[in-house]
């Protein structure tokens, strides 16, 4: 959500936030070309709401990462969900060729932890020591995954 100036179309600066400790909160936004200032105040409710949406109110003090909100949604408080990370594997690993690897590397990135994932969980499932483009293959019929 931004605040803009209407008289100057220019977004409006985070100025102050206030939690006066009764529940509320205030927060103000000024326009950086005529100075004018905004005001919100939200009840008790409104900034519970906020809160747990976990919307912040008054700018951020580092950079937004990459799918930061889907990552807090899906990960479930899983900081390993989207790693993609052999380490974390319980018992051994299957390995994977190179034509694996390749064919493995040619899916987009932020998705490609997850891909990798659920060819290793079938290969364990099913005691496959290496994945090869086969296996690959096998298990996207396997798991419905052809349309993919």
């Amino acid at each position: 959500m931004k605040f803009l100036c209407v008289e100057c179309d220019r977004q409006m600066r985070f100025e102050e936030r206030q939690l006066p400790g009764d529940g509320t909160l205030a927060a103000a936004f000024k326009c950086p070309a005529c100075g004018r200032v905004v005001a919100l105040l939200t009840n008790p409710m409104e900034t519970q709401l906020v809160a747990s949406l976990g919307v912040k109110i008054g700018g951020r003090t580092i950079d937004e990462q990459p799918l930061e909100t889907v990552r807090s949604n899906v990960a479930s408080g899983r900081e390993d969900a989207f790693t993609d990370d052999a380490k974390r594997e319980s018992g051994s690993a299957p390995a994977w060729s190179a034509e694996a690897q390749e064919r493995l590397a040619r899916v987009p990135g932020f998705v490609r932890g997850m891909v990798k994932r659920i060819y290793a969980d079938y290969a364990k499932q099913r005691g496959i020591a290496e994945i090869t483009p086969a296996v690959m293959d096998t298990a996207r019929t396997d798991l419905g995954l052809e349309g993919m």
